[in-house]
């Protein structure tokens, strides 16, 4: 079956969206663009950094600076124009201001200030409104901004690098590297596009990471977030290194060490629960009340096996080297379980070869359904 015109308008849209995925959060991302009665493109842009513009404003903005007049024009846009003041005043007025006669919108924006009503103002004006085009498409992109409006938590990503027969350090404790560099810069990319990178004491004190984004180009680097029941945390960590804000979720309070460590740039937020560790489930309620969209998991086998167990992980993105490794910390330590009925069933998105090495991008069954 041919494509239709608003099928063609829509995959170009998708790739204007794209290009703020790095850039958006905590917005959504999303991609607009003004089409005349004839066809003819007269502006097209994306969302900008928070507090900068949304897509509409840029798809008028570039219009206007080639000359183009969008009255009686077409917007096309993958989520519902808002229509609330947040960080920058409604896009269904400025819409409505510049003319437009017709919006085709791929899917309702879930915020709860939104959900319906910029299209409820834009029929008022009397602007015809079709929703529906690259609605999957742009839930996708978006997976972590539904989440957070829906759920009220981010969308969580376990990355995890290890060998063919899952091993992901030696008995040693020796992990670096197991995979290759070319996986390493991927997995760099796929923190550019997280609003926060999370791992375990554990791994602080045995790896001591940064956790900022160097292999690939970023115009902002996410949050770091610590799990440490017991405020373990040296000040002297490389993790301040990067600069930039650390969360550090604990299950004790220690003035003297918050102190030492709110000097190096951390907030320390406790949150017990009822063994004297860190509430996990708590902790991501806090993280979605923090404007945390996508949330990329780089811990341990214990951090790793406690998240899975809470039921906290959405998605998994597996790198597997082409090598065994035998005895050592597998990928995520939880169960036994005593059934294969137990098992925590996973849907395969995606499988390439990048480097040397496979990336297997897996959901957990049932979280595209919230």
């Amino acid at each position: 079956m041919p494509e239709t015109e608003d099928e063609n308008f829509f995959k170009f849209l998708m790739t204007l969206a794209k290009e703020a995925v790095c850039i958006a959060s905590p917005n959504p991302r999303v991609g607009c663009m003004l089409v005349a009665a004839d066809g003819k493109l007269l502006g097209a842009g994306h969302t900008q950094q928070a507090s900068g513009p949304h897509a509409e404003i840029m798809a008028l903005r570039d219009a206007a600076t080639l000359g183009h007049s969008v009255q009686g024009a077409t917007a096309y846009v993958t989520l519902e124009p808002c229509s609330h003041h947040g960080r920058t005043g409604p896009c269904c007025d400025a819409l409505i201001a510049a003319g437009i006669k017709k919006v085709v919108a791929s899917i309702a924006d879930p915020n709860p200030l939104v959900s319906g009503q910029g299209f409820a103002r834009l029929r008022a004006a009397g602007i015809e409104v079709q929703v529906g085009p690259g609605a999957a498409e742009s839930r996708e992109l978006n997976s972590g901004f539904f989440s957070r409006m829906i759920r009220k938590t981010p969308w969580v990503r376990m990355k995890i690098a290890a060998s063919l027969d899952g091993t992901i350090a030696l008995v040693n404790g020796q992990s670096q590297w197991i995979t290759s560099p070319e996986a390493r810069a991927d997995g760099h990319a796929w923190r550019a596009r997280s609003c926060a990178v999370l791992t375990g004491i554990g791994t602080v004190l045995q790896d001591n990471p940064r956790l900022d984004v160097r292999l690939v180009e970023t115009a902002r680097q996410p949050y770091r977030v610590i799990v440490d029941s017991r405020l373990q945390t040296p000040p002297e960590a490389a993790i301040f290194k990067a600069g930039g804000p650390v969360w550090i979720y604990s299950a004790t309070h220690d003035a003297a060490k918050e102190i030492a460590l709110a000097t190096m740039g951390a907030t320390v937020t406790c949150l017990p629960d009822a063994h004297g560790k860190v509430d996990l489930v708590a902790m991501m309620t806090d993280l979605a009340r923090r404007e945390i969209n996508e949330l990329h998991v780089e811990a341990g086998s214990k951090l790793n096996g406690s998240l899975i167990s809470a039921g906290l992980i959405d998605e998994f993105l597996l790198y597997l080297a082409p090598k065994l490794l035998g005895p050592g910390s597998g990928m995520a330590s939880f169960g036994p379980l005593q059934a294969l009925s137990e098992a925590l069933e996973l849907q395969y998105q995606s499988a390439d070869r990048v480097g040397a090495d496979l990336r297997i991008i897996a959901r957990v069954v049932g979280r595209e359904q919230f």
